[in-house]
């Protein structure tokens, strides 16, 4: 129930983050995050949320006693990870958001980590979510209104589908905490350079490009939450995705702190110099800050490896993950069975109550200034002000 309430509350932040970046006035928002040390708050949250999904949630789809008159509450715990992601997502563009962090900037490392890691695994499989798991017609079965009545298991798929999105964000929430290592603890360099090696997972996920698929002959990229069909004269086009993993290599390969704490060895070596074959002239023209890059990748081809370093080192290492694992440890089948009677069988009163809550937050005005792409005409197709009056879905550009 507590975490139903802060879904609320976050979403709200969520909401009125957006609609600031979109205005130019999420200064605000910043401040109040920073100056009221909300930050750390919001990464305990975000990993909390991270391992009820793994840890209870399985055990709740498997209780055969579990037929609830509504899973709309457990839809809402699942969508609470994404809300803390895309709302990090936001405001850590501002460098005084990262370094008010703290030290809990180590979890939210090893969180994104985690992510693109699992990205990069389900792509290399095969099993990428493309074509199955993000299907139009799939998308529209398994939609957040519908969920209200699915059963449980349905809901592992809405999981799958949200566990993509949520990547994407976490590979954006890592590039803007490369752009801070100059400010940034030393025990977080170590960590993304030698613990992870960050560097040679983004030559990962470059290669495999997740985010693009194939589909009857036609190539498909994901932006701004669908995929889109990319015309032939678009195809060498960056998309924002490509334009992350690029400046996050940027910032961590030449950075003069960063190239003297990378252990450039030969597998290190080999693997940062796959880069050479994307830097076309395209591309450079997209993001001449690369060329820069290709200096250095030059330069490192005829380097030799570096020796391993044998001096002794000290890392700080993250705590929250670890926390709540000893914490629950042989518990997990009693919580889900707790949460079944305590927190996800709510009566016909509650469901109502939880019902007006959400109406007020997400009102149809709110929803239009989050949109994306503005209304297009019904029939000519340019940009649309009046809506249908008997429908509501419709837009015309003239009465």
């Amino acid at each position: 129930r507590r975490w139903l309430r802060q879904h609320e509350r976050v979403e709200k932040l969520n909401v009125h983050a957006v609609l600031g970046a979109a205005a130019g006035r999420e200064q605000l928002l910043t401040e109040l995050l920073v100056t009221y040390a909300k930050v750390p708050v919001l990464i305990g949250e975000l990993i909390s949320a991270e391992v009820w999904k793994h840890k209870v949630f399985p055990v709740l789809c498997r209780l055969e006693d579990f037929h609830p008159r509504s899973t709309f509450p457990i839809y809402m715990v699942l969508h609470h990870e994404a809300t803390i992601i895309n709302l990090l997502e936001t405001v850590f563009f501002y460098k005084e958001i990262c370094e008010s962090a703290g030290d809990s900037i180590l979890d939210l490392i090893d969180y994104c980590h985690r992510k693109l890691t699992l990205l990069a695994a389900r792509s290399a499989s095969g099993q990428a979510a493309t074509r199955e798991e993000l299907h139009p017609k799939e998308l529209a079965s398994l939609s957040p209104m519908q969920s209200v009545l699915a059963p449980p298991q349905e809901l592992q798929k809405q999981a799958e589908v949200m566990e993509f999105e949520i990547s994407l964000k976490a590979l954006s929430v890592l590039r803007f905490i490369t752009d801070q290592v100059d400010s940034l603890p030393l025990s977080a360099l170590t960590r993304m350079l030698n613990t992870h090696n960050l560097p040679c997972l983004l030559v990962e996920l470059l290669e495999r490009c997740p985010w693009s698929c194939r589909e009857a002959g036609k190539l498909k990229k994901f932006e701004n939450g669908a995929w889109h069909v990319v015309p032939p004269e678009d195809r060498v086009k960056m998309t924002k995705l490509d334009g992350q993993v690029w400046l996050a290599l940027l910032n961590l390969l030449l950075d003069p702190e960063c190239q003297r704490k990378y252990h450039f060895d030969g597998f290190n070596k080999s693997q940062l110099l796959k880069l050479r074959a994307f830097l076309t002239d395209v591309l450079l023209d997209q993001l001449p800050n690369l060329v820069e890059m290709q200096r250095f990748l030059s330069h490192l081809a005829v380097t030799e490896p570096a020796p391993p370093k044998k001096d002794l080192v000290l890392e700080q290492v993250p705590v929250i993950w670890d926390r709540i694992l000893k914490k629950n440890a042989g518990k997990w089948e009693a919580i889900a069975k707790h949460q079944v009677t305590r927190a996800f069988s709510p009566t016909e009163e509650e469901l109502k109550l939880q019902a007006r809550r959400w109406a007020q937050t997400y009102s149809l005005d709110m929803l239009e200034a989050l949109a994306p792409d503005k209304p297009r005409c019904r029939v000519c197709g340019v940009e649309a002000a009046k809506r249908c009056s008997r429908c509501r879905n419709e837009w015309y550009c003239t009465r």
